[in-house]
């Protein structure tokens, strides 16, 4: 089932990634899907908070992945922009973190990579496929959709 938030702010959307970073687990792998100033790196730095890293968390678009320590479990932060296909996904070598289960993998850009999708449909993975659109220049539509026991509760907000 999908479910919508709208924050009005991006203080309100990082406290979105607070409340999911509290509640992730090694292993979650987060798929987010938005244009440039979607505001999917606020919720990053949300998440990587509600883990417990204090890190200062920075866009990887030009190193493709960062690695951030220091929580109950790391964080793994990929950034697709940069890569045209799932050639160049692979050949990067970012396919490791879909199967890591030591930490939290976020990627920016997900629906670039269509290996996501089947690990929506078949495998025991939890996975959070999200969507950030725009509506004000503060206002984002949050959508998300759980697949194989990531579902955990929002905070308060506007649906």
């Amino acid at each position: 089932m999908v479910e919508t938030i709208v924050t009005h702010s991006p203080h309100e959307t990082h406290a979105l990634g607070v409340t999911w970073g509290e509640q992730a687990q090694a292993g979650w792998i987060i798929g987010l899907i938005g244009d440039l100033g979607a505001g999917k790196t606020h919720l990053v730095k949300g998440l990587a908070q509600g883990l417990g890293i204090t890190s200062r968390v920075q866009s990887p678009t030009f190193t493709l992945v960062h690695e951030y320590a220091g929580g109950r479990c790391p964080l793994f932060h990929l950034d697709l922009y940069r890569l045209e296909n799932e050639a160049a996904i692979r050949s990067a070598g970012l396919d490791q973190y879909l199967y890591q289960q030591t930490g939290v993998t976020v990627i920016e850009w997900a629906d670039r990579w269509p290996e996501l999708d089947a690990l929506k449909q078949k495998t025991k993975r939890n996975y959070r496929a999200v969507q950030l659109e725009p509506i004000s220049e503060f206002e984002r539509r949050i959508s998300y959709e759980d697949f194989d026991g990531a579902r955990v509760s929002s905070p308060a907000a506007s649906r």
